[in-house]
């Protein structure tokens, strides 16, 4: 019998106008875990979305093995029988329904035409101490963290009986704390005889759990490596991910701000359901010209909830407190009002809050700037086409043309149109939250450039980030939220990530 759970042979998989795979081989050993890298756009996600039956048997060139046998699925559910499971990025959870149904939805078995609701809520918990998941079965999906909604998904799977389990970025939304016992879950999988797929671009992480590592580059297989044989290291993996040598993660730059652009005093934020909670309290803070300033913290921290309230009042019930720009207190009650004022926001949320995937990517590029672009209130059309081809080159977007449909792109040049329209909008206060959430080291350089060179333009701008090396790297100053506060604030010379985890969880 083969030593090998899936093999994949010569694969290929076209789109209009796109190469999305291109002539792709892989082996996955039984019981190991194998990681799978690349940059944005390389491939990955359309290679995992092929071997789970996303993409149906007939829509793609080559042949993909699962325990021996060519595989002939066409919906996700052919592969859930045979004990293939796929837990992508955006999770797919119904947020109204409890932790119980969410773990047997879609494959509940009735006795006499009734669901013997009892007994899913008792096998359930065998499921979720299989996942050091403590929360009553019965709790909706909607009350958890992600981290949590993260290991109700893992026990879906474990419930079908899985044999190979595929993850897509399965840390990207998760602080180091919850992405840890992640890791030492994939980890306990393995010792219970499961393969794991994994996707990530935190190359710290798949060193420290893969056994394997393939590396994908323009929809092609370039490289594979067994970690502890070929002594791997995240140097190995990045010049084979972007073709290049990169020895600069994060761009140097001088810097000398200016003064202060925007103050914020004794902000106070309500929670949008429960209105007596306080979800930002009393927070005070500066930016001033010319500077990166990050705000660092725990998930749950209110740092996007800080951001979202003053860009427009988008999160919260009521806010109080005052906004001041150039010295002068502005509204910025309205997402209008906020543009008006000089500032723009970049959401963490690319897909649900920062993009409308249904529309191009010219469209997306010019929606925050209608007015900019029109002549007595029509959309001079000619100077919307040259804006959006404009910041294609400028960022470096890859998409066949401006008029793709923007779900079509990777989720690096997603980001990338998110934040073309946001410089088309000209602002001189960019908020950007996690900007390199979920993107691939070669697109994050390439943003961290973008950014640098706002601030040398004068610019000002907010990083919100979970990746402390990335505060370290770009910014000259470090607010460190927890439960709502501002807790403290270090200066780049004297920030360490020790230092900013004291200040979060111990002042």
């Amino acid at each position: 019998m083969s030593e090998y759970i899936l093999e994949i042979e010569n694969l290929t998989k076209v789109f209009p106008g796109v190469k999305a795979l291109d002539n792709v081989s892989l082996k996955v050993k039984k019981g190991e875990i194998h990681s799978l890298c690349g940059e944005n756009g390389a491939g990955k996600s359309t290679l995992m979305s092929v071997i789970s039956g996303v993409y149906p048997k007939g829509s793609y060139e080559g042949k993909v093995f699962y325990k021996g046998t060519e595989t002939n699925y066409h919906s996700v559910k052919d592969s859930e029988k045979e004990g293939l499971a796929i837990i992508h990025q955006e999770l797919a959870l119904s947020p109204y329904l409890s932790i119980y149904e969410n773990i047997f939805l879609g494959h509940m078995k009735t006795r006499l035409g009734f669901i013997r609701w009892d007994d899913y809520i008792r096998d359930s918990k065998k499921y979720l101490a299989q996942v050091g998941l403590k929360e009553n079965p019965a709790t909706v999906v909607s009350k958890l963290g992600v981290g949590k909604q993260q290991l109700v998904e893992i026990a879906r799977a474990l419930s079908k009986k899985v044999e190979l389990l595929i993850l897509d970025e399965p840390t990207s939304s998760l602080n180091d704390d919850e992405s840890e016992k992640l890791l030492n879950l994939i980890l306990e999988l393995k010792k219970q005889g499961i393969t794991s797929l994994m996707i990530s671009h935190k190359l710290n992480e798949v060193l420290k759990i893969a056994d394997t590592v393939t590396v994908l580059r323009d929809g092609k297989s370039i490289s594979t490596y067994s970690v502890k044989d070929d002594n791997l290291t995240e140097g190995m993996i990045i010049k084979d991910m972007v073709g290049r040598v990169l020895t600069h993660r994060f761009p140097e730059r001088e810097t000398v701000p200016g003064d202060t652009v925007l103050e914020v005093k004794n902000w106070t934020v309500y929670h949008p359901d429960y209105h007596g909670i306080k979800v930002v309290n009393d927070a005070s803070f500066y930016l001033r010209k010319g500077e990166i300033l990050a705000f660092c913290g725990p998930m749950g921290a209110g740092r996007t909830e800080l951001m979202m309230s003053i860009y427009g009042r988008s999160y919260g019930s009521s806010c109080e407190g005052t906004v001041y720009i150039n010295g002068k207190p502005v509204d910025t009650s309205t997402t209008q009002r906020a543009i008006q004022s000089g500032i723009g926001y970049v959401s963490e949320d690319r897909k649900s809050l920062g993009l409308i995937l249904i529309q191009d990517v010219k469209t997306n590029i010019s929606n925050s700037s209608l007015r900019k672009i029109s002549r007595l209130g029509v959309v001079d059309t000619q100077r919307e086409i040259e804006e959006a081809e404009k910041y294609r080159q400028e960022l470096s977007i890859k998409t066949p043309s401006i008029h793709q449909i923007t779900r079509n792109l990777s989720g690096g040049n997603q980001q990338k149109v998110v934040l073309s329209r946001t410089l088309l909008a000209n602002p001189e206060i960019f908020i950007v939250d996690e900007p390199t959430r979920g993107i691939d080291v070669g697109s994050k350089t390439e943003i961290y450039g973008i950014l640098n060179g706002l601030v040398k333009q004068g610019k000002s701008v907010i990083m919100v980030t979970s990746e402390l090396p990335e505060a370290l790297g770009l910014a000259d100053r470090i607010y460190v939220m927890n439960e709502g506060r501002i807790k403290g604030m270090l200066m780049k010379e004297d920030a360490t990530q020790e230092k900013i985890m004291h200040i979060a969880l111990v002042n």
